[in-house]
């Protein structure tokens, strides 16, 4: 239940981007909340639950969905980390903020995280 004052969640939660994962898997699969639970041996009250982010999921669970769904655990959580980085807020960051001179070497100010540079150098 959420406080009257408290502040939106900003981050989302890993059990609501794994639902949004597999309910993705399966519909690219053509396959059916019935097929997959039955296919996972668990009841499909449950696998919507995990699908809306309304429960959380044990390792044996996601273990048994992913093989009902023919795919491995790590491109699972793969996924789910390609989500949370399309999902992050932008950052934009200034490249004479990084390089404040020709002759001096390419240094990130403090303020900056890995995470900064990488989007950065990918960019």
């Amino acid at each position: 239940m959420r406080q009257p004052f408290s502040k939106p969640r900003t981050t989302p939660l890993l059990r609501t981007m794994l639902g949004d994962v597999l309910r993705r898997v399966r519909h690219d699969q053509g396959r059916t909340l019935a097929d997959v639970a039955r296919a996972a041996k668990v009841s499909m009250p449950y696998l919507s639950e995990l699908e809306r982010g309304r429960k959380e999921a044990s390792s044996e669970v996601l273990a048994a969905l992913c093989g009902a769904l023919g795919i491995e655990l790590s491109d699972l959580l793969a996924e789910v980390g390609r989500d949370l980085t399309t999902q992050a807020p932008a950052r934009v960051i200034r490249l004479d903020a990084i390089r404040p001179a020709e002759s001096t070497p390419a240094v990130p100010p403090a303020n900056i995280g890995k995470a900064d540079i990488v989007s950065l150098l990918a960019a």
